[in-house]
């Protein structure tokens, strides 16, 4: 059985990843490989030892699939630029599918190709890229928020099957709020972090403590989240409903950093909502 041809535009850290991952793929052959930066994409097929690096869209040879690994700005902007000179595809072949890997757009922002008849996804990794041998060593099991034409669905559940990932489907309309979710969860618990870090400085707290500390309560709030769901892992005293140490805590943090002091009051809040009514969110009846 031939291989299925791929095309990768954007040679960054999200494309690195990826064609690590089809390095030793028995069913996809990764074919070209164009980004912003010549160089960019000759380097990633040296590392992956695959590939023809192209310096422009025209360069690029027929594929089944192409997947787009370059930043939200830039996806109708590459969709654009491909529709220019792929043109319409063989009708004797299936159309091409198609992916972006944004967490925040719809599959839809490749609206381009859409007009050609190429069948559009979005897969978006739940994993943090911040290098990419790191990225391909922890994908495994990875779960990816998939949404698109059901035909181009199809499609990249079996190509993540190959390259490891676990596909779960989300609704296009609200994509938005699907990634302000991994925001929240991921990059705002890293600010927390160093807000905590530097309150325990500011408090005396020698730094390699300070480390420790963070490491030990992170870990064993990861641990109790997993085994009891957010409910059930919450302490504190505003969980406890200790209204003057939560009161004075926010007035001390106010005082020593403003932004840090609302953030403190409003979690405060929400912590205390959570404790007794089970959720953070304010929820109207119908008849409201």
């Amino acid at each position: 059985m031939a291989k299925v041809r791929v095309n990768i535009v954007g040679a960054g850290r999200v494309g690195q990843t990826i064609l690590g991952l089809l390095r030793h793929s028995s069913k996809y052959s990764v074919q070209d490989i164009v980004s912003s930066r010549f160089r960019s994409a000759e380097h990633a097929a040296q590392i992956a030892g695959m590939g023809r690096a192209v310096e422009k869209y025209a360069d690029l040879a027929p594929a089944d699939l192409w997947i787009l690994a370059v930043p939200d700005s830039q996806i109708s902007i590459a969709a654009t630029e491909l529709a220019k000179v792929v043109g319409q595809h063989d009708t004797n072949e299936p159309p091409p599918v198609a992916f972006h890997c944004s967490g925040f757009f719809p599959a839809n922002k490749m609206a381009p190709l859409q007009k050609l008849a190429w069948r559009l996804a979005s897969v978006h990794p739940v994993l943090t890229f911040a290098e990419p041998a790191t990225a391909i060593q922890q994908f495994e099991g990875t779960l990816c928020g998939i949404e698109g034409e059901d035909s181009a669905l199809d499609f990249i559940k079996d190509f993540l099957a190959e390259i490891g990932g676990i596909p779960f489907q989300i609704n296009s309309d609200s994509k938005s709020l699907y990634h302000a979710a991994a925001v929240i969860s991921n990059n705002f618990t890293v600010v927390l972090q160093a807000i905590a870090r530097e309150a325990w400085a500011t408090a005396g707290v020698p730094d390699d403590i300070a480390k420790q500390l963070n490491t030990t309560l992170l870990q064993a709030t990861c641990e109790n989240v997993a085994a009891h769901g957010p409910l059930g892992a919450l302490t504190g005293p505003a969980s406890r409903g200790d209204t003057f140490v939560v009161s004075q805590q926010e007035k001390d943090v106010a005082a020593w950093h403003p932004a840090a002091g609302i953030i403190y009051k409003e979690l405060s809040l929400l912590a205390h909502k959570l404790k007794a009514d089970g959720k953070t969110q304010d929820w109207l009846s119908p008849e409201a």
